[in-house]
């Protein structure tokens, strides 16, 4: 039901192309105010070119408030025109790009929120009782408080565009022109995982990391087609991200912000269970007790099974849902 909603809107695949390139322009667009920042400290002397490919050193360039708005700035905008997008080259109603209920269940999303942001929390601060000469306390309050202001602002954008583009809008275009489930899903998570290559992230670490950027989207995408709706994904992906951005951060990651602690371990000598046991133990514990919670079935047609256009009935339904 969920891919089969964009069977109610225009819904030609050459939308859904135009639709992307607008998204992208709006990324580029609010990246702008980036590149005029570079260029000024190029002109002033203040950036060494032969570091200019290394993807830790241009996340660190500027301080990290300021820099994390540089980087989250794009998928704001990224997100504004991906809407504006939905709304009038579709004419589809943003309630049904996220969800097939009567309106978006906001219970939802704070549950695994709250859920996923105490996990997490929680492998960290195992980390630092176990292996505290890994860490350096960061915290510094005027900093800290602006950063969070920022992160609660600026995060759940960023991760609400990633969302709301492979788990809602490209899940729905590839799924009814696959008119199938499965191919969607394996697009959008493997297209989402490699987008995150040029992460300073895959530098440090390599290219095993890959496994569980594909492997978050294979799970977001997992539930947002049990779940008939985007909900949980955008409330996961916000609590994953913001908790980090608030928590930890290190000279080699995506995120160099004024965190309370600072990871200062080789991130070479990172095990590949650290990078395992999200994706192949803790993901499917979650999806295990959500299943439960929610009541998810049959499994095999809903991650597998054909997209149905709606019959002429239901098609009505659907018009007389989306108008209201």
């Amino acid at each position: 039901m969920y891919i089969a909603q964009a069977y109610n809107i225009l819904h030609d695949w050459w939308r859904y192309i135009v639709g992307v390139i607008i998204a992208v322009t709006g990324v580029f667009i609010f990246s702008l105010p980036h590149f005029v920042a570079i260029g000024i400290e190029t002109v002033k002397g203040n950036i060494d070119q032969s570091k200019m490919n290394d993807a830790s050193y241009i996340m660190g360039l500027f301080e990290p408030n300021l820099n994390l708005v540089f980087v989250l700035l794009p998928f704001t905008g990224g997100l504004l025109l991906l809407l504006l997008a939905v709304k009038f080259l579709h004419k589809q109603a943003i309630k049904h790009l996220t969800t097939t209920r009567d309106k978006i269940d906001w219970k939802r999303f704070w549950f695994i929120f709250l859920v996923w942001g105490t996990v997490s929390s929680s492998f960290v601060l195992v980390h630092y009782y176990i292996n505290p000469e890994d860490f350096q306390l960061n915290f510094n309050l005027v900093p800290f408080l602006i950063l969070c202001v920022i992160a609660i602002i600026l995060v759940p954008l960023q991760t609400s565009f990633e969302e709301y583009l492979f788990r809602g809008y490209l899940m729905q275009g590839i799924g009814i022109v696959a008119k199938n489930k499965w191919v969607p899903l394996i697009i959008t998570s493997l297209v989402f995982g490699l987008l995150h290559i040029a992460n300073p992230e895959v530098d440090k670490l390599g290219s095993v990391i890959m496994i569980y950027y594909i492997g978050t989207g294979l799970f977001l995408g997992i539930l947002t087609l049990m779940d008939e709706g985007m909900e949980l994904a955008l409330g996961f992906h916000a609590a994953n991200n913001l908790f980090t951005a608030l928590l930890v951060t290190a000279d080699w990651t995506a995120f160099q912000t004024h965190s309370i602690l600072k990871d200062m371990s080789d991130p070479e000598k990172m095990g590949v269970m650290e990078i395992f046991v999200p994706v192949f133990v803790v993901f499917p514990i979650l999806l295990f007790i959500l299943s439960k919670k929610y009541n998810w079935k049959n499994w095999k047609d809903k991650l597998f099974g054909e997209v149905i256009k709606p019959q002429k009935e239901d098609y009505r339904t659907l018009e007389e849902i989306g108008s209201k």
